[in-house]
């Protein structure tokens, strides 16, 4: 019987909530569409946009012979290495030559060329060909970001069993995302042979033009919209609670248990409404007074 009556009271419960919903489901629409239309504004106009670019580099040391075990140990030695290139792609090091190469970046286009003798028939060294400096231009737009700053915008992913790891960078510029990828992939491609005394990494894909990462605009008009319709009904449930005022007859008859006599009807009056007092005529009077 307990059980019975916890799952009636239950029943009553949800349909009293029900129809709270029902009253108040414009106020439930407007609240939702309207935090919804603010968090998609500040999405697309108050918060700063962050752009993403990625470069992947393959580890891949060459066996000098043709041993199919000992290719085997080399990739799998390849893929160990892994994850110690992952600690020094974002070592200060690196990341303070790429800093030094976003300050001032340079291709080289022509490379130097050393100076060309020849020993004649008298044993003379005759200069054939002098000796040409490289030719070197900038290659782009120069940044200014410490390698602090990069440590925060860098971040290495690597994969289960592979031999290819990504480098990815966050900025608030497309262009400048590009650049500091490319710049952190070059400089680690070129001094990883000096420091590990290896000559085994070849970038597969450089950086590209960034593409927007955050914010994104439906992850913040969909919380817009939640935080707007759980707002609303808190609001709503807590002044329904909060009200004392008896509404209809159930609440008297069901929770207080009074007994219904009757009802009283209520109805408005007409501002020109009166009451009009006639007087009786002269044969009505002498009527009551034979009377």
């Amino acid at each position: 019987m307990e059980q019975e009556q916890k799952q009636t009271d239950n029943t009553i419960d949800l349909t009293q909530l029900l129809q709270i919903c029902r009253r108040h489901i414009w106020a439930l629409i407007l609240w939702s569409i309207g935090l919804a239309v603010i968090g998609w504004g500040l999405a697309e106009f108050v918060v700063t946009p962050k752009y993403s670019s990625s470069a992947q580099i393959l580890v891949n040391q060459k066996s000098r012979n043709n041993d199919p075990n000992a290719a085997y140990v080399t990739q799998q030695a390849n893929m160990q290495m892994v994850t110690t290139y992952k600690d020094i792609v974002t070592s200060h090091k690196i990341l303070e030559e790429a800093s030094n190469r976003l300050a001032n970046p340079t291709v080289v286009v022509k490379k130097a060329k050393k100076a060309v003798y020849r020993i004649d028939e008298n044993g003379r060294r005759r200069l054939v060909r002098r000796a040409q400096p490289a030719v070197i231009e900038r290659s782009g737009k120069s940044y200014v970001v410490s390698a602090k700053q990069l440590a925060k915008n860098i971040s290495v992913n690597t994969q289960q069993q592979s031999q290819v790891f990504s480098i990815s960078a966050e900025s608030n510029t497309p262009a400048k995302a590009r650049a500091e990828v490319n710049a952190v992939a070059e400089t680690f491609s070129k001094e990883i042979p000096n420091i590990m005394s290896v000559n085994n990494v070849t970038i597969v894909a450089r950086g590209t033009m960034g593409t927007q990462s955050s914010p994104n605009v439906k992850l913040y008009t969909l919380a817009g919209f939640v935080i707007g319709l759980v707002l609303s009904f808190a609001v709503i449930i807590i002044r329904e609670m909060t009200n004392t005022t008896v509404r209809d007859d159930n609440y008297l008859t069901q929770e207080l248990g009074l007994t219904d006599l009757g009802q009283v009807a209520h109805f408005h009056l007409s501002s020109s409404f009166s009451i009009n007092k006639n007087k009786p005529n002269k044969r009505e009077r002498l009527t009551r007074h034979r009377v």
